[in-house]
C-alpha cells in the first residue's frame, strides 16, 4: 500500500502510517529499529531495495531522505516536504517513508526525521553515497547509534579512509570493512589450524581498494608484521599470503565465488568466498549496534595487546 503526501508535515506522515497499518489490518508495530537512508534520486531505488531485503531479518521503519537542493536563490525559499508512505508488501516486513526535501528544509533534515523515529528503538543512519566528512557530527548522524558509510562510493577511497581514521567515533562503520568479514573468519580459522607464528604477510587486490587497505592495517595491528600490498587485476581482494616458519598460508580468490585455501603440509581446499550483496552487508551491520572496535583498529592500524585474532 502506498500513500502520497504533497507539501506535508511529520504529523501528517505519522497519521498516514497509522492509516496504512489499519487498512491492512496490522495496527501493531513490531519493528526493532529505525533505518535512515540519506541518498539521492539516482541511488534511492537500489538503497531501498537493499534495506527492504535486510528488513526480513531486522523489521524496521525505513526513512529515505532525498534532499532536492534548489537550483537558484528564488527556489531556495520555496521550502516544502513531499512524502511517500509505504506499508505492507511495498515495504518489506516494516514500513518505508520516502522524504523529498525542497529548499531550506534540506538544511534541517534532522528536524523532519526526529518525529518519525520509532520510540525507544535504535537508530541507524546509512549514506550509500555522499557521506559527510565527519558522520558523528552530522545532524542526522548525531541521532544514530550506528552510522554506515561506504568507501567504495567515493572517488578517492584511500584519502577518505585517512579522513575516517582521523574522525572516527564509536558507532561508525563502513561497508568496505563489512565486506571483509568472511576473509577475517577464514584467516582466523587457517591460523588456528596451522598453529604457527606469522613472519610476513601480503594482501593482493586491485589498486586503491579500501577493503584491501583495511585488511592490511588490521593484519599489521593483530600480527605485528609489515604487510606488503600487491596490485592485481582482479576484483576486490584477490589473495592473502601469510609466511610462517612452517611454510606459507594462502587464500586465493582471483575471481568468482570460490577461494583456494592452502596450509603448510596439507592439500589445497576449495571454500566458498563470494562477493556479498549490499542487502547482506546491511543485514550484518544491523545485527550488532555497539561500537565496532576492530574497525577502529583497522582504520588506525594501532597494535593491540590481545592475541592475533581475538575480538
Amino acid at each position: 500500500m502506498r500513500i502520497d503526501l504533497t507539501d506535508t508535515t511529520a504529523s501528517k506522515i505519522n497519521k498516514a502510517l497509522v492509516q496504512g497499518r489499519r487498512a491492512l489490518g496490522t495496527p501493531a508495530v513490531g519493528m526493532v529499529l529505525t533505518m535512515v537512508i540519506v541518498t539521492d534520486e539516482e541511488n534511492a531505488y537500489d538503497s531501498m531495495k537493499a534495506a527492504q531485503q535486510a528488513s526480513h531479518e531486522h523489521p524496521s521503519r525505513t526513512l529515505v531522505v532525498i534532499k532536492r537542493h534548489a537550483r537558484n536563490p528564488r527556489e531556495r525559499h520555496q521550502s516544502h516536504l513531499n512524502a511517500e508512505v509505504r506499508v505492507g508488501a511495498d515495504a518489506g516486513t516494516g514500513e518505508t517513508v520516502v522524504l523529498r526535501l525542497y529548499g531550506e528544509v534540506c538544511d534541517h533534515a534532522d528536524s523532519v526525521v526526529l518525529p518519525l523515529l520509532l520510540p525507544d528503538a535504535p537508530v541507524v543512519v546509512w549514506w550509500p553515497v555522499d557521506a559527510p566528512d565527519v558522520p558523528a557530527k552530522d545532524p542526522l548522524g548525531a541521532l544514530a547509534q550506528r552510522r554506515i558509510t561506504d568507501m567504495y562510493a567515493v572517488e578517492s577511497p584511500l584519502a577518505t579512509l585517512e579522513q575516517r581514521a582521523n574522525s572516527y567515533a564509536p558507532g561508525d562503520t563502513d561497508l568496505a570493512w563489512t565486506r571483509l568479514t568472511p576473509w577475517r573468519s577464514m584467516l582466523a580459522a587457517a591460523l588456528d589450524q596451522a598453529r604457527a607464528t606469522v613472519t610476513s604477510a601480503a594482501v593482493e587486490s586491485e589498486a586503491e581498494n579500501p577493503s584491501a587497505e583495511l585488511l592490511s592495517r588490521w593484519l599489521e595491528a593483530r600480527l605485528g608484521v609489515r604487510v606488503e600490498r600487491i596490485v592485481t587485476g582482479g576484483p576486490v581482494v584477490t589473495g592473502v599470503r601469510l609466511g610462517t616458519e612452517h611454510g606459507e598460508i594462502t587464500i586465493d580468490r582471483p575471481e568468482g565465488p570460490l577461494a583456494t585455501l592452502t596450509l603448510p603440509g596439507q592439500p589445497a581446499r576449495t571454500l566458498a568466498l563470494k562477493v556479498r550483496s549490499t542487502s547482506e552487508l546491511i543485514a550484518e551491520e544491523l545485527r550488532r549496534l555497539d561500537a565496532d572496535e576492530m574497525y577502529c583498529v583497522a582504520l588506525r592500524g594501532e597494535p593491540t595487546e590481545e592475541g592475533p585474532f581475538h575480538d
